[in-house]
């Protein structure tokens, strides 16, 4: 098992983002409008060959969750939830009257909030409507996260009848007081009678979602939930940092902080999870996630076609990605739009007829050469810098001297053991990937403009 001092996570476990997006969602502006997305839409309807990601954000929850870092909206009573759906397929409506032909999808995922916070019937009729305007590729990734403390069998049935092929289990923690700490208590029956359903209809891939660093939790606890997951053999597991960002999400409030684990011990914790894991058969993939050997993530990661998006980890490369509902960010052509987070404008926008759009950001050239960097080493864990270079029409590793120079400086990263500078290539160690976010940060060109005593981001580990 990987160990390190605590002087050397005082060095390395800084804040920093978890580059879902490069430039990171905190570089939003207003100044990007929905004039600006129509503009994304028509010149992403001209490539009309190629496929396309769709998202839908669906944020209802019967209650929140104290360690939820989501965007997700509390409904008691079933009609504010379904007021919403109106409102989303004729969002779909106008995003499909600009695309055009392109109505080919090679992603679809359902996010949340909780999906199944809907009954089956409802999930079914929405399915239908927003495939009137988009069609399904033969091989698509037809993803859905789901809550098993509300999901039934009938859910089940409903989606993998619809076409849904990959199922995501938030799980969390097994153990019950931190259950109680968290405020969600599932019991490992429920998940493991969900599971077990989910394999008997087919679908073909099932990620298992949990936290490490949440309160009350410690290796022990850990190490058992990982055992009892472990003996189920998700195709996928995705094991989060738990993010304790209380001045963004005021609801995390009502954790105790004496609770939660320090920094040696959250990472032991994640030391625990990796080694785990891989002793039991699973690779490492990217930052959070691993994969049996069989899946397609591990087949990716293994053929260096790993890519990242606002729905995770990918082999499908190069597709926009066009989001539904609150909050939800689209990626058009080297833009980034975001949709109104709150309900009352999101309806406002879309009854009017206008694309909800609420902020965004246009990419310039760096901006894209460093994204392409940072998803390398994220998804794959090397980039070749002249290759990179030549992708992009600059000499790469003049391009990136000063972040090479910062790199192998006596006591950079290469002398932390965290990364490897060799000839052209920047690649991650082993005990660079529980640092990769740390890694990431060098080739960052937006980090040195944020100032202010605020926090932003969780810490890297």
């Amino acid at each position: 098992m990987i160990e390190v001092t605590a002087e050397f996570l005082a060095r390395h476990d800084r804040p920093g983002p978890r580059y879902t997006s490069y430039p990171t969602a905190v570089e939003f502006t207003d100044d990007f409008g929905p004039d600006d997305y129509e503009e994304r839409l028509a010149a992403a309807a001209e490539r009309s060959a190629e496929p396309l990601s769709l998202y839908v954000h669906l944020p209802f929850c019967q209650a929140r969750c104290s360690f939820c870092a989501c965007h997700v909206v509390v409904a008691k009573r079933p009609e504010v939830a379904e007021a919403y759906l109106t409102r989303l397929v004729a969002e779909a409506a106008l995003i499909a009257d600009r695309l055009g032909e392109r109505r080919r999808l090679v992603q679809y995922h359902w996010g949340g909030g909780t999906p199944t916070h809907y009954p089956p019937d409802v999930l079914v009729d929405l399915h239908d409507s927003l495939l009137t305007y988009f069609d399904l590729d033969s091989d698509a990734e037809v993803a859905v996260e789901v809550d098993p403390r509300v999901t039934t069998f009938e859910h089940l049935a409903a989606l993998a009848q619809g076409g849904f092929n990959r199922l995501s289990l938030g799980v969390q923690d097994l153990d019950s007081e931190v259950q109680r700490l968290i405020g969600r208590n599932q019991t490992r029956e429920q998940t493991e009678v969900l599971y077990h359903e989910a394999r008997r209809l087919g679908f073909e891939s099932i990620n298992l979602d949990l936290i490490y660093g949440l309160p009350g939790q410690d290796e022990g606890t850990l190490r058992r939930t990982l055992d009892a997951v472990i003996a189920l053999q998700p195709d996928r597991l995705a094991v989060y940092s738990f993010a304790f960002v209380p001045w963004m999400r005021p609801h995390q409030r009502r954790i105790d902080e004496s609770l939660l684990p320090g920094a040696e011990a959250k990472f032991r914790m994640l030391a625990t999870v990796v080694s785990t894991l891989t002793d039991a058969g699973y690779r490492y993939i990217g930052m959070d996630h691993f994969a049996l050997p069989d899946d397609e993530l591990a087949r990716g990661a293994a053929a260096g076609t790993l890519t990242r998006n606002f729905m995770g980890y990918t082999t499908r490369r190069g597709t926009d990605v066009v989001a539904l509902g609150t909050s939800g960010i689209s990626d058009l052509g080297g833009a980034y739009a975001q949709n109104h987070r709150r309900l009352a404008s999101y309806y406002q926008a879309v009854e009017a007829g206008r694309f909800p759009i609420e902020r965004g950001y246009r990419l310039d050239d760096d901006d894209r050469i460093r994204r392409f960097v940072i998803t390398e080493l994220m998804c794959n864990g090397t980039v070749d810098l002249v290759a990179t270079g030549s992708r992009y029409g600059v000499d790469g590793p003049s391009y990136f001297a000063d972040e090479l120079a910062e790199l192998s400086s006596p006591g950079g990263l290469v002398d932390e053991g965290i990364a490897t500078a060799t000839g052209p290539g920047v690649g991650v160690t082993e005990l660079g990937m529980l640092f990769v976010r740390r890694l990431a940060a060098v080739f960052d060109a937006h980090t040195a403009h944020r100032t202010g005593d605020r926090p932003v981001f969780s810490k890297t580990v």
